[in-house]
């Protein structure tokens, strides 16, 4: 009988036990943290997280003006479908109302029975009598001809009202679908800026120029507070008129009001909500975002600004403020800051304009 050998059991060695050991070295160093350092996050210096969170919150403003753009046409849309059904509703009762007066006419031919008007002639007790109400019947048939013009004309008129609000919800839902978009990433943003911050201590957010970490989203500052937030202007040239002096004289009054993306106030404003509610209070109606509020009246240099300019900035035209002298203006910075005064030269400078 052949003999029953036990197989040779392989040995590491060579190539494979080299590889064995640097797969396990490897397994360690991942589990205890040896040599692990090449795969954790590198450390950020302070400096260096304000410069992401300023970066975030740049790039979540600019999503906050196309925010405030779609938002503002999306309203329009829904304006003018309102508008529309309330027109298809009027023309709706009229055109039954014409319906009914057709069903009463037609009714009444029903129950005279229909008779043939030679017929009616001769059997007429009082010819005359007759001739004049054919003549009248004559006219009330024509008189028909036109309700039932009427009624077609109203049908008409109602698929076309039901045709326009119909594109009109089409565009509406297509707004609302890029304001949920736009919402997610803006707030996106925000939440990484926040994070951001929270990395740093109220001693470092103090250095560089922060509010400190508990207060830094600038929505519990009081408001006299944030009257110190930047330095008043003092002896400055006056507002060119009283309309732009009412709204520098509004945007003080709103000194420590919160940061809120897409708010136009009373309470709380993002930039370009601050700009048109101040001039709103002026009596002058502005568009909605920066990139129109730019083109709301002449343009002016930066040398010859006076209170009550708007000026911009970014390259994108993506914030504004309200000029108020001394080279310093009031603005909505962003969530890390209430309402408040700050020097022009605080961001890149795109360009100025004199609404009124």
């Amino acid at each position: 009988m052949a003999a029953h050998r036990k197989p040779r059991q392989s040995s590491l060695g060579g190539n494979t036990a080299r590889t064995a050991m640097t797969i396990a070295l490897a397994g360690a160093a991942t589990a205890t943290g040896f040599e692990g350092t090449g795969h954790a996050e590198p450390q950020l210096s302070p400096a260096q997280v304000k410069a992401k969170v300023d970066k975030l919150y740049e790039e979540a403003e600019i999503a906050t003006e196309k925010y405030n753009g779609a938002k503002e046409k999306a309203d329009a849309a829904g304006r003018r479908l309102s508008s529309l059904q309330d027109e298809a509703a009027r023309k709706q009762d009229r055109l039954n109302s014409a319906r009914e007066s057709l069903g009463a006419i037609a009714a009444a031919q029903y129950r005279s029975g229909g008779l043939d008007p030679a017929l009616q002639l001769a059997l007429s007790g009082d010819p005359d009598q007759y001739l004049e109400g054919a003549a009248f019947a004559e006219r009330a048939g024509s008189r028909q001809s036109q309700a039932v013009g009427l009624v077609r004309k109203q049908l008409r008129e109602i698929e076309q009202l039901r045709g326009a609000a119909h594109v009109e919800l089409t565009s509406l839902k297509s707004r609302q679908a890029e304001l949920k978009r736009t919402k997610q990433t803006i707030t996106g943003k925000l939440d990484a800026a926040r994070r951001l911050m929270s990395q740093l201590t109220d001693e470092q957010l103090t250095r560089l120029g922060g509010t400190g970490a508990a207060g830094y989203a600038g929505q519990h500052a009081s408001r006299s507070a944030a009257r110190d937030l930047g330095p008043m202007p003092s002896g400055s040239a006056a507002a060119p008129t009283s309309r732009a002096a009412a709204a520098v004289s509004y945007a003080y009054g709103k000194l420590g009001s919160p940061y809120v993306w897409g708010a136009t106030g009373p309470d709380a404003f993002d930039c370009s909500g601050l700009s048109q509610a101040a001039y709103r209070a002026a009596g002058i109606s502005l568009p909605r975002t920066t990139y129109a509020q730019i083109n709301a009246g002449p343009r002016v240099s930066r040398s010859e600004l006076l209170p009550g300019d708007l000026v911009f900035f970014y390259s994108g035209i993506s914030h504004v403020g309200i000029y108020v002298g001394d080279g310093m203006m009031i603005h909505a910075p962003n969530p890390s800051a209430p309402v408040r005064v700050a020097p022009v030269d605080e961001m890149p400078f795109a360009g100025a304009t004199r609404v009124a």
